[in-house]
């Protein structure tokens, strides 16, 4: 190292300090030409064109630091950050392990080395990235964080009650953190511990209305007693951090569109969830029917490869079928705008394992969001969401930032190839003969005590009757029946199902006499799957989308009387078909009657209605309008 380029770096130091960036990183790089190993200068360099957001250039330049001081944990700190941010979480892991054989007492780099792990998700990373908590608050009992992370690893392994504990622990150490308090309310709903529910929800309402700083998970929002209003403000504000973290690549990225008007149409679907998962059984047929003289489709998978049946028939369903996986958000838009897509269609939202920031870099001229988040991504990145007249009415348009589809049957499309053979003897399903068994087969964060109320009033008014749920936990089970109890309900009525693979729990659901919804997030997949296997629904629809979708499938198969205008009408429904089996004989005959010829299970119409509003949207895109509400 030469005074001369001491001098340039001291120099740089100074222009960085007066906000002059460019000017910075200029006598850094002069200081490097005059001595290229010169570390301060490499590092500093480093830090300002990551603050640029030149993160392969600067990432480059930690890995020299690192070249020449294996020993520099602060570069080594900074490379595993960059390397995060381009999902090479693998890479992280082990630049954070270097970290740590020079620092092992470092409580901050056994939780960011956690974080990373937890990241990478697989079964071995996550088991090493909770050692990692572990080891961090071994080091620092105080550090939140680290029990905060724990108790997601502990959430992502199905040990939710450990979670919840472990997410006290966090609130306890930093009781004004939302993020935690946000994971608690989530987790508390899943176990059915409703303990303290109330306190929590109005916690999360009144940080909506008086902390606009504050970021809240827009699916836990959509899962508690809220309003249209509340649930727009927070996809906003989630929407708003996005566009600000993908700021530097968007400066880079820049792309334009130019579309050949001849060619056919080329609509990508982004998606964690091409394997075994609700939106693929739902969305399987779709993909297949699309009219391929008019549209190419394309996946964009950026979820696990769980090598199952459907994955296999979802990868023959596209034209091509792209794992993304290993590519950062910027890498994912640059390959999807390298394709040429010209609709890009959101299957996430803001649902575990999205990934919004890839499509916030608008890699498409046109995005849509549709099935896999029923509710607005308060984002200007996105232009449409696919509802229908029901869950997304014209006079609802003010709670959406996207122009509104509204399809002419049920939004949500279904697979007519779905298998339902015979269901088991009800003694096999743990079913008293000859008893009502009411059902709700929802996931458990969505039954709340007052639609669990409602619940236990209808067993009074139907004696004998049970109601038959899923053991989504094993805590469930055991908190549910409490619940029952304090209400004056035998606990014994309250009958659990294990989980099952999807052939086998359609088998099984056919069973149920009536599915009764939950609110305010009501059955989705759950509902369709009941209807068609032949099992009524009843349902109470709510002022959200989520909170409307079985009322909008129920109008689709013909059912409107099996949609109640409040809660004490869905009581008194409840009770009666209990009491009157030939009532509620009838109306599963009607469902059998008109399942193969009812809209919402004609899926080759419902790709015909999607096919019109892509094409519309794309009218409006050429025409070089704003979007614009469609009905097709």
């Amino acid at each position: 190292m030469t005074g001369e380029a001491e001098a340039l770096k001291n120099e740089g130091n100074a222009r960085k300090a007066a906000g002059d960036l460019a000017g910075a990183i200029d006598d850094y790089r002069r200081a490097l030409e005059v001595a290229p190993d010169y570390v301060a200068a490499l590092y500093n360099l480093g830090l300002a064109l990551r603050e640029r957001g030149e993160f392969t250039e600067a990432e480059d330049c930690f890995r020299r630091v690192v070249e020449v001081d294996a020993r520099d944990v602060d570069a080594l700190f900074n490379l595993a950050a960059l390397r995060r941010r381009r999902l090479d979480f693998a890479g992280a892991a082990e630049t954070y392990r270097r970290a740590l054989e020079i620092s092992p007492d470092n409580a901050h780099l056994w939780l960011m080395r956690g974080e990373a792990g937890v990241a990478r998700y697989t079964n071995e990373s996550v088991r090493e990235a909770a050692e990692c908590f572990r080891r961090a608050i071994e080091l620092e009992p105080g550090l939140a964080d680290a029990h905060y992370h724990l108790a997601q690893v502990r959430e992502f392994d199905g040990a939710h009650g450990e979670a919840l504990h472990g997410y006290e622990q966090a609130l306890r150490l930093d009781p004004g953190n939302v993020q935690y308090r946000t994971a608690l309310l989530a987790v508390k709903q899943r176990v059915c511990d409703w303990a303290g529910l109330d306190k929590l929800w109005a916690e999360t309402r009144r940080t909506l209305a008086e902390h606009p700083e504050q970021l809240i998970d827009p699916f836990v929002v959509l899962t508690i007693p809220s309003t249209r209003a509340e649930l727009l403000r927070c996809a906003e504000r989630n929407a708003r951090s996005i566009v600000e973290h993908v700021r530097p690549d968007a400066q880079q990225l820049k792309f334009r569109f130019d579309r050949p008007a001849a060619r056919r149409r080329r609509i990508g679907y982004l998606s964690a969830e091409f394997h075994e998962h609700a939106t693929a059984y739902l969305a399987a047929e779709l993909f297949e029917l699309h009219d391929r003289s008019r549209f190419e489709v394309i996946a964009y998978s950026h979820g696990p490869e769980d090598q199952s049946a459907i994955r296999g028939r979802l990868k023959r369903a596209f034209d091509r079928f792209v794992d993304l996986r290993q590519h950062s958000d910027a890498d994912a838009a640059r390959a999807i705008h390298a394709d040429g897509i010209d609709i890009l269609v959101d299957l996430k939202g803001y649902t575990f394992r999205a990934r919004p920031g890839i499509l916030a870099l608008r890699p498409a001229p046109v995005q849509v969001s549709y099935l896999g988040y029923p509710g607005t991504m308060g984002a200007e990145f996105i232009d449409y969401l696919v509802g229908d007249r029901i869950v997304t009415p014209a006079e609802d348009a003010a709670g959406y930032s996207e122009k509104l589809v509204r399809l002419p049957g049920c939004y949500q499309v279904n697979d007519r190839k779905r298998p339902v053979g015979k269901a088991p003897a009800r003694q096999e399903l743990g079913l008293p003969e000859g008893a009502v068994a009411f059902c709700c087969f929802n996931q458990s964060y969505k039954i709340l005590p007052p639609t669990f109320d409602a619940w236990m009033r209808i067993l009074a008014g139907a004696p004998g009757s049970v109601l038959w749920l899923l053991e989504w936990d094993p805590q469930v089970p055991g908190n549910l029946r409490r619940e029952a109890a304090r209400r004056g309900i035998d606990p014994a009525r309250l009958i659990f199902a294990p989980l099952l693979g999807h052939r086998q729990h359609l088998d099984r659901l056919a069973a149920a006499d009536l599915l009764l919804d939950t609110l305010p997030y009501n059955a989705h997949t759950v509902a369709s799957d009941a209807l068609w296997c032949g099992v009524p629904v009843l349902t109470c629809p709510g002022e959200t989308f989520a909170s409307r979708v079985a009322a909008s499938q129920l109008t689709a198969v013909g059912m409107p009387e099996l949609i109640a205008s409040s809660m004490a009408e869905y009581e008194e429904i409840a009770v009666r078909l209990a009491r009157e089996p030939a009532q509620l004989a009838a109306l599963r005959a009607k469902l059998a009657a008109g399942r193969d010829t009812c809209a919402l299970f004609d899926t080759p119409a419902f790709t015909r209605a999607l096919e019109r509003a892509f094409e519309r949207m794309w009218e409006v895109h050429v025409a070089g309008l704003v979007p614009q509400d469609i009905e097709p």
